[in-house]
This record gives C-alpha cells, structure tokens and sequence, in this order.
C-alpha cells in the first residue's frame, strides 16, 4: 500500500532538472551551520557584516563569502547605506522552514531517547564492579 503523496511535496512533482538543481541550491544555502547562525541573527534584526562577524566569531571576509551564497538564493537582502552594507532577511517563509525543521529534528531526538529508555530498560543489570575477580594471569614459577 502506498501512502499518499504529502501536499507540499506535490509541488515538485514533475519539475525539470533544472528546477530541482534550484530547490537543492536553496537547501544547500540552509545545510552550513555558519549560515544558519547568521540567519538567526539576522530574523532578531538587520546588521552589518562586521557585527555579524563579531557575534559569529569568524572573519568579515568569511562572513561575506557566506552572506554571499544567502544573497544568492534570495534568503537575505542587502542595502547598501553610505560605507556600510546591511542585511536582513529577504524570504520570510524561513520563520516557519525553521521552525518546521527543528520541531521535525526535536521529535526524532525525543524517540531515540526513548528508545534507548526502552532498550536499556530490556537489558540485564550489570554486575557490580569489584564483585568478582577476574582469574590470575600469572604463570606459575
């Protein structure tokens, strides 16, 4: 039996090539833990890239490669304001990507804590350490 297709999916269903190299470009962007800790920031409010590069503990110049490829899939904007440029987030449907993403990864984690509950709960309880002694490995003289 085959379960039915989820609808946010159906929207990819028969997408040339190209369209998905699109999609998993914009995935891409999201799959750098640097770039999702600048996000973060940017959805508390716009900044620049030294404030960035300050509060993430990296370079500018790293921080600029990163804002770079978010610039390029349409997640962050970038406004230029006398010697300054700022930037904010530009796609608003990362809110709730985000918060689709990290409840998905918050249940995965409570069911192997549960599972794990569950297998140590079926195991026998060790022996206690210093209970019994392990056999001489002296050889006799």
């Amino acid at each position: 039996m085959n379960p039915a297709p989820h609808p946010a999916c159906a929207r990819m269903e028969g997408l040339p090539d190209a369209a998905l190299e699109q999609v998993a470009a914009y995935f891409q962007a999201l799959a750098e833990p640097t770039r999702l800790k600048i996000l973060n920031l940017l959805r508390q409010s716009e900044r620049n890239v030294g404030e960035l590069a300050q509060q993430c503990g990296y370079t500018s110049a790293n921080i600029s490669r990163h804002l770079a490829q978010l610039t390029a899939q349409g997640l962050v904007a970038r406004e230029n304001r006398g010697t300054a440029v700022y930037f904010r987030i530009a796609d608003e449907s990362i809110d709730a990507l985000c918060d689709i993403v990290c409840e998905r990864i918050a249940k995965l984690l409570e069911t192997r804590v549960s599972e794990r509950q569950h297998f140590r709960a079926a195991l026998p309880a060790p022996e206690p350490r210093g209970g019994r002694k392990a056999p001489s490995r002296r050889r006799p003289a």
